[in-house]
Order: structure tokens, then sequence, then C-alpha cells
């Protein structure tokens, strides 16, 4: 059976049930729970709002949900989902509202692409299809955060506001966050016209100099298209605001690459689903 496992994560499989979960991460299992759902078997989609999203296919996300928490020994009722809508708005967790289900669908959590905590039992969840996901931890202030950042959310830096956020308070240092980013579409398959490239190159073309990687990173394969780099632009914008290289840690897997593994928009179309991202304090 295909393994993902390398030396930023491991492949879990559980009779069949399968998943990430980042190793530095796991050295502070007696403080935080987290995991990278896998399978195009299970769908994470849990929105309301969203065309042909059928009652099955909600009550097939809740099965999901239950036993991926199952798995890693958590308590399904204490997730925390933002309504995605690719904008830069990062949401700080104090309680849950539901007592007896998961928060999902929430007005208080509409257009809302990151959630941040410093409370014990509460799963914060984000769903992707090729979009980023990144699982932030401040391992001195005790502080968690997961983030939703597609081409759009990096355009906009949520990861960096994410960042700030987390300075502003909860008092976090950046030098002590660690950022995880799990499997998304990848250089290798993110192809753009001159619309999308020209956004990127006016937002990120002076660092990207700076870093002498533009043309690495906004690459022209012909006269039309452009491949772009959203993982590395990530990274690069979250160094500047003062994450160590050698804390951001990324798996490195590409959804389309994988795309028997994971889902992956491109590949699945209109038809897609999601794998989802949870971190929390015990």
């Amino acid at each position: 059976m295909k393994d993902l496992s390398n030396n930023v994560v491991v492949h879990k499989n559980n009779n069949g049930f399968q998943y990430l979960q980042f190793k530095k991460l796991l050295e502070f299992s007696d403080t935080l729970v987290h995991a990278y759902s896998l399978g195009i078997d299970k769908n994470y989609r849990t929105s309301l709002n969203i065309k042909n999203n059928s009652p099955e296919l909600y009550s097939k996300a809740i099965d999901n949900y239950k036993e991926l928490c199952k798995n890693i020994n958590c308590t399904y009722t204490n997730l925390v989902k933002p309504n995605q809508s690719h904008t830069n708005i990062v949401k700080l967790v104090k309680s849950k509202i539901n007592n007896d289900k998961p928060d999902f669908n929430l007005d208080e959590y509409n257009l809302t692409d990151g959630l941040i905590t410093n409370k014990s039992n509460l799963l914060l969840v984000t769903t992707n299809a090729d979009c980023i996901l990144l699982l932030f931890f401040d391992p001195v202030e005790k502080v968690v955060a997961n983030v939703h950042s597609g081409w759009k959310g990096t355009i906009q830096r949520t990861s960096v506001e994410t960042v700030q956020k987390m300075k502003k308070e909860y008092n976090c240092k950046p030098e002590n966050i660690i950022c995880c980013i799990c499997p998304s579409i990848r250089k290798c398959h993110f192809e753009v016209e001159k619309d999308v490239q020209a956004l990127f190159e006016n937002e990120f073309k002076q660092e990207l100099q700076k870093a002498n990687r533009f043309n690495e990173i906004i690459e022209r394969k012909t006269e039309q298209k452009w491949v772009i780099d959203t993982v590395e632009i990530n990274k690069i914008i979250l160094q500047n605001e003062g994450i160590k290289a050698n804390n951001i840690l990324d798996c490195g897997i590409c959804s389309v690459c994988n795309c028997d593994l994971i889902h992956s928009y491109r590949v699945e179309k209109e038809s897609y689903g999601l794998e989802t991202a949870l971190i929390g304090l015990k």
C-alpha cells in the first residue's frame, strides 16, 4: 500500500483508515493532538450552503470526522470549523458555542479562513482540495492555529495575518512558532495564466527578488502560462515575519500527484471532495 511517510510526516494506517501526522508535532503529544486526513473514499464536506451537498454527504462527513477523532484519541464534539471563503480573516476561539455537537456552519465563523486558540479541548478544523492548510503551534505560550490559504489567501497573506494575531493576542514570539504545511497543490501542477500571474508578481515581486528567487517561484512555461510555487511564497513571507526557517516544516506532498489518496479540485473538478486538518490543545 502507498506510504507517504517522509522525514517530516508519518503516514498512519489503522485498519484502512489513513491520515498523516507531523513528526515534530508528535514530540508534543502530551500537549496537543493533530492530523491531516487521507483517502478519497472519505469526504469532510460539512457546509450546508454548497450546491449539491446532500444530507447523505453531510452525514458521511460527520461519520468521517468521528472516525478520525477516534483514531487520534480526541473528542468529536470539540471540533470548531470556520466557513472558509478565501479571505484573510483569522478569528480567536475562546470557547465552544454548541455544547453537544461540533461548531460547524455557525454565523460567528462566516467569511473566516483561520482560527487561533490557547484553550484546551478545542479542535480547530480546516478543509482543502489543493489549497494550502497550515498548522501553527507555539510551545512556549501554548497557542495553536489552523489556517486555510489557497492562492487567493496567499496573495492576501493569511498566514502572516495569523502570526501577527498570535503575537498581538497571545504574546507569541515568532521565533518560537512552529508552522507545519499540509499536502496541497505544488508548483508542478499550479499552472496559471497572466491574470493570476500578475497578481502574484504585483504582491510578491520585491520579496522574491530580494531572495533571488523570483524566476524560480514564478516561472514562465509558455507565452501564456506560468507555474507558481505558492508553498515557497508562504515560507518566505513567514520567515520575513520572524519564523525560523527550521521551524517551517513542509510535508512536500502534492495533492495532484497523489490524487489517489488526497482530494484535488484540479483532478476531480466540480465533484471534488475535501480532506481535513485538525489541531488542538489537550
